[in-house]
C-alpha cells in the first residue's frame, strides 16, 4: 500500500494508528496460504480479526475460504486488533458470554457471536465452530480477556470523549452529509467506498467502505443510528475523536441512510418485539412508529412508549 499517500489524505495520528492495527496482525516471514494451513493459535486468530478479508474475503484464491461477500477486517470497528479499551473493544468480550441474546431469544455463546458478526457486519455466512478459524478467532479473544484481567484499572482506561448523549430530535441528514465531507470524506472517500490497500482487493482497505458493497449489511450493529453514534463520538475522526453529539449523531444517519447490502429474514429478529432496539432500522416494531422515525428519530417518544409499556406489565 502507498502510505505516503494515506498520510498525505489523513495525517499522522491517523496513520500511525492504522499502521499499528495492521502491523499487530502481521506475521513476518510467512503468506497468507501459510496462516490458513496453519494451527488453530492465537496468533492465527489475531491475524484473522486484522486482516480478515485476506484470509476469508471474497477475492482469496481457495474458494473453500471464502467465508464473506465484504472487504471489511474485524478491526475495521475493533481498534487495536480489538485490544484497544472503550467502545467495542474485544478485551472483554469473553466475560459477556454465555448470554441470553434479545435477537434470537436464544443462549448466546461467544462461537455465535462471531458468526453473528460473520453474517451481518461481514456480509458472509457462517464459520464452522469446529474449523481453525473459529477456534483460533476464540483463542484470541480468550488471550484478550485474560490479558485485560492480568491489567491495572489505569491501563484499562479508555481514552475517549464523553459518552454519546442522543439529541432530542430528529436526526439532520444534510448536516451529516456536511459533517461527512468535512471530517471522514479524506479518508473514506466522498463516495464512502473507503482507501483501498491497493488495486489487489484481496488486501482490503487502508480505511474501511461505510456503504455500498464492500460494507457490513442491514442486518449489523452499526446500522443502527444509535450504535454508530456511538462508535462515531468515541472513536472518529481516527487518533483524533472530537466530534460532539449532534455531529456524531447526524453523520451516523448520513451514513446509515446510504444503500448497502440486504440480509435475508430479518423479519425474524427480536421474536419479543418489545425488546427490539428503539434504533432497529427494519421492522416489525411492537409499536405504530413509522420506520422512518425508527432510523433516524427522534428516539425519546420511542422510548417513553417502551417505559411505560414495561412499567404497565409490572403492576
Amino acid at each position: 500500500m502507498n502510505l505516503a499517500v494515506v498520510a498525505g489524505v489523513c495525517g499522522a495520528i491517523g496513520l500511525i494508528t492504522v499502521v499499528g492495527t495492521i502491523s499487530l496482525g502481521k506475521a513476518p516471514g510467512r503468506g497468507t496460504e501459510a496462516r490458513v494451513d496453519s494451527h488453530a493459535t492465537e496468533e492465527y486468530g489475531k491475524h484473522l480479526v486484522a486482516e480478515t478479508t485476506e484470509v476469508l474475503g471474497p477475492d482469496v484464491a481457495n474458494v473453500k475460504m471464502r467465508s464473506m461477500n465484504s472487504r471489511l477486517f474485524c478491526a475495521s470497528c475493533h481498534i487495536g486488533v480489538g485490544a484497544e479499551p472503550g467502545n467495542l473493544s474485544l478485551a472483554v468480550a469473553m466475560t459477556k458470554y454465555p448470554r441470553i441474546s434479545p435477537r434470537s431469544n436464544g443462549n448466546e455463546t461467544i462461537q455465535d457471536r462471531i458468526n453473528g458478526c460473520m453474517t451481518r457486519s461481514m456480509n458472509g455466512h457462517t464459520l464452522k465452530e469446529d474449523s481453525p478459524e473459529m477456534i483460533a478467532m476464540v483463542s484470541y479473544v480468550r488471550f484478550l480477556s485474560e490479558q485485560d484481567a492480568a491489567m491495572g484499572a489505569g491501563q484499562k482506561k479508555a481514552h475517549e470523549p464523553p459518552a454519546f448523549k442522543t439529541p432530542n430530535r430528529k436526526a439532520d441528514l444534510e448536516a451529516g452529509a456536511q459533517v461527512f465531507e468535512k471530517r471522514c470524506a479524506a479518508c473514506h472517500g466522498k463516495d464512502g467506498g473507503g482507501l483501498p490497500a491497493s488495486k489487489n482487493l484481496t488486501e482490503g482497505f487502508v480505511f474501511p467502505p461505510l456503504w455500498g458493497d464492500n460494507s457490513f449489511n442491514e442486518g449489523a450493529g452499526l446500522h443502527r443510528v444509535l450504535t454508530a453514534a456511538k462508535f462515531v463520538k468515541a472513536k472518529m475522526p481516527l487518533g483524533r475523536a472530537d466530534l460532539d453529539d449532534g455531529d456524531a449523531f447526524d453523520v451516523a444517519a448520513y451514513i446509515n441512510s446510504k444503500p448497502r447490502p440486504a440480509m435475508a429474514g430479518l423479519e425474524k429478529d427480536y421474536p419479543d418485539l418489545k425488546k427490539k432496539p428503539v434504533d432497529t432500522g427494519y421492522g416489525p416494531y411492537a409499536d405504530s412508529f413509522p420506520l422512518e422515525q425508527h432510523r433516524f428519530g427522534p428516539f425519546a417518544p420511542i422510548e417513553d412508549y417502551y417505559k411505560k409499556l414495561a412499567s404497565t406489565a409490572k403492576k
